[in-house]
């Protein structure tokens, strides 16, 4: 039996592969990638040789620059981040934790000032055990990434 891909080649954009099973949706709703009104296409639990299994995201005529790639990083530490141009990969983002992320997550403290005050969220990154740490710059509570992740 010959396998055959069925997901068209993207000739703009940026692809986001090697994204843990399961992760992708996550990505795609914080990341707010289905709103951009461009054509996305998402495979879920696909077959992996490294992986297992894992999830892809690919975004037509959107090229993800470094930082947000980075932003990424939180969900999907092993993800790689092609910009496509014309076919090809002009560009790979490796993956770094940021040391802060600005306007993406919302406080999960209700009495944090973000929430009353006309200011962009902004957590402090720190890296922990198996876990990522997230500061609040403005109530300065800590958070684990998931906590800050399931509040919109």
């Amino acid at each position: 039996m010959q396998y055959t891909r069925t997901v068209e080649a993207l000739k703009q954009g940026t692809v986001i592969d090697h994204i843990p099973a399961g992760q992708g949706l996550t990505i795609l709703r914080l990341f707010r990638l289905a709103d951009s009104g461009e054509r996305v296409t998402v495979g879920l639990n696909l077959s992996s040789r490294h992986m297992g299994s894992k999830d892809i995201i690919k975004v037509e005529n959107i090229a993800l620059s470094e930082e947000q790639a980075n932003e990424l990083a939180l969900f999907a530490p092993r993800a790689t981040v092609n910009v496509i141009e014309n076919f090809e990969v002009v560009k790979k983002h490796p993956l770094t934790l940021p040391e802060a992320i600005e306007g993406i997550f919302a406080c999960p403290n209700s009495n944090c000032i973000s929430h009353t005050e006309s200011v962009n969220s902004y957590f402090y990154v720190k890296p922990s055990h198996n876990d990522t740490k997230m500061k609040c710059k403005y109530c300065e509570k800590v958070f684990s990434k998931d906590i800050v992740a399931e509040v919109r």
